[in-house]
């Protein structure tokens, strides 16, 4: 039985398909919704200090967006939780915290093909967490 699921959100286009599937097994087994999108701290960190705040808040602000997404899509209450940190280990320890029975997540982010030189967040949060993780292609052209 599937109670909670937890659809992970970077805001990106690619991450669509994955937030509606999520959706549709929360429907389809009257479960509870968490969405979570994570500002990666790396990725702040690593920027040139003078505009390390201002990425900061606009990842914050991206993640806001994001996450009313889901809730617009929803037919449910979604709980929302914006996280810093490393995106897959806030991913793995906020499943845990709530107790998901499955994790949703796109396979291709915001940084696109760059996954290739630094590992997919979606890989390192199938390879680490506990819960099952529903790892969600876009499909080409649109396709549903």
């Amino acid at each position: 039985m599937i109670d909670t699921v937890v659809v992970a959100t970077d805001g990106s286009e690619s991450v669509t398909r994955a937030v509606t599937v999520a959706l549709d097994l929360a429907r389809r087994f009257d479960a509870d919704v968490h969405a979570l999108y994570v500002v990666d701290s790396g990725e702040v960190e690593s920027s040139p200090e003078p505009i390390q705040d201002e990425l900061h808040e606009a990842l914050e602000e991206q993640g806001t967006e994001a996450l009313d997404t889901v809730r617009e899509h929803a037919d449910r209450s979604v709980t929302t939780a914006v996280r810093e940190g490393d995106p897959a280990a806030e991913i793995t320890e906020y499943a845990r915290e709530q107790g998901a029975d499955v994790v949703a997540t796109g396979t291709r982010g915001r940084h696109g093909e760059n996954r290739f030189l630094i590992g997919s967040v979606a890989e390192r949060v199938v390879r680490s967490c506990p819960t099952p993780v529903l790892t969600v292609r876009q499909l080409e052209d649109g396709a549903a």
